[in-house]
């Protein structure tokens, strides 16, 4: 294995919930290096560009609006394998179907509003990375 980077963000629910610095400690004693971190708010296009993906999806306007309801913390994660551990310590996107111990068990409320971001390719991690940091910041 080689070492890796994956994108993952703290969303509006956690952030507002208080919940920030425990996930952030939960990643690092998962064995996480983190490379780069900012906290921001998404504008509604931002959120637009980021979730393009998902645009005919019944539930991206729902998603675009809590995504710019309040501060997110974005970042650049590094180890082995770092997709694979990320989306493995994130837990399932529905936290009633999460592993005890994973952060969406812990700190999700719902299928929707579930905390944290991960990439789910090296390639999807490479351009999610792109969109939120510049090469200089993630040195």
């Amino acid at each position: 294995m080689s070492v890796e980077r994956t994108f993952s963000i703290v969303k509006p629910d956690a952030v507002a919930a208080g919940q920030a610095g425990e996930i952030l400690a939960h990643i690092e004693k998962a064995g996480f290096r983190i490379v780069a971190l900012k906290m921001m708010r998404l504008t509604e296009a931002q959120a637009r560009g980021f979730y393009a993906v998902h645009r005919e999806r019944p539930f991206f306007n729902g998603l675009v609006k809590f995504m710019t309801e309040g501060p997110i913390i974005v970042m650049a994660l590094e180890c082995e394998d770092a997709v694979k551990g990320l989306r493995e310590v994130m837990g399932a996107t529905n936290p009633a179907n999460a592993a005890e111990g994973t952060i969406r068990k812990r700190f999700a409320q719902n299928i929707e509003r579930n905390c944290i971001h991960g990439s789910d390719a090296p390639e999807t991690a490479e351009t999610e990375l792109r969109f939120f940091f510049s090469t200089a910041e993630l040195l």
